[in-house]
């Protein structure tokens, strides 16, 4: 697919983060640009950054957990610019889950997949339906995580359980375009290869009451500069991929119509290796030792 002028990108997750560094992107390229987000003061200063530079640009508080509202943003997007061409399902968030799998609240995990999962499938039906529709060429990302797309991350279990229903949902979508000789194809974002600088680690300030925790946490929540503080003192520098070149890798994708956007990584590659080959050897999963042993 050939991005250009005159094009459309919607982004959910847009107010910050990788959503916001593809969403600068996508307005570099010349397309007109969807903000989407759930919060509303970010989501209103990201905007007025894209318009000052000469996008344009449409921006919409999104609650990617409530089909409605997901609807609603898709009506304004056509209402405003009558297509969409791609569609970057990107919004996520942690669960804030602590101890064991038994351990954990419902409502972490009833959150966590009501963003990260339904949210992705909320904008599958609220979009694909109208761009296919359309009968112009269009791309669909869905955003996942090495955690748990690629491998278990057992210390997040929640969040990588909901990342690995995101691959499977976009691998399904892809047969189903294939299927319908679609001029849409479809993608599965690993955001990396390294850690990324973004809201994730601050989840728990949107929150809906809906799925409020039930219990005090043990432990207070931890900002990404805390743990980063912790693994330098513990002697582990942290190395961080800036989102510019993960949006630059959407865009490469896009226009080479790859289905995996999974950047070049010797750890990632061992990963996918080691749970492939012990599924092959009907093997227990030793790559997950280092998760037994902590």
């Amino acid at each position: 697919m050939e991005l250009r002028e005159g094009q459309v990108a919607v982004v959910t997750g847009a107010a910050s983060g990788i959503g916001l560094a593809m969403a600068r992107r996508f307005a570099a390229e010349g397309l007109a640009v969807v903000l989407g987000d759930v919060e509303e003061e970010p989501l209103a200063r990201a905007a007025e950054e894209l318009m000052e530079g000469g996008a344009q640009i449409l921006a919409r508080t999104v609650d990617v957990s409530e089909p409605d509202s997901v609807r609603a943003f898709a009506d304004a997007a056509y209402d405003t610019f009558g297509a969409v061409h791609v569609l970057c399902n990107n919004a996520g968030v942690g669960s804030g889950a602590e101890g064991r799998m038994w351990e954990h609240e419902p409502n972490d995990w009833k959150w966590a997949f009501a963003v990260n999962v339904w949210g992705v499938f909320h904008g599958i039906q609220a979009f694909v339906p109208r761009m296919l529709a359309g009968g112009e060429p269009g791309h669909v990302v869905n955003t996942s995580s090495g955690d748990g797309g690629i491998a278990p991350l057992p210390t997040a279990s929640v969040y990588a359980v909901t990342k690995s229903a995101v691959v499977t949902m976009t691998e399904s979508l892809y047969a189903h375009l294939k299927a319908e000789r679609a001029l849409v194809g479809a993608s599965v974002l690993f955001p990396g290869p390294h850690m990324l600088r973004t809201g994730l680690w601050e989840s728990h300030r949107n929150r809906p009451e809906r799925f409020a925790k039930e219990r005090p946490r043990k432990t207070p929540y931890r900002s990404l500069d805390q743990w980063e503080a912790a693994m330098k003192e513990a002697g582990h520098e942290v190395a961080f991929t800036p989102v510019e070149e993960v949006a630059g890798h959407v865009v490469d994708g896009i226009r080479a119509d790859r289905f995996w956007m999974l950047p070049a990584s010797e750890h990632s590659d061992r990963q996918i290796r080691a749970r492939s080959q012990s599924m092959l050897d009907r093997a227990n999963p030793s790559y997950l030792e280092s998760f037994i042993l902590d």
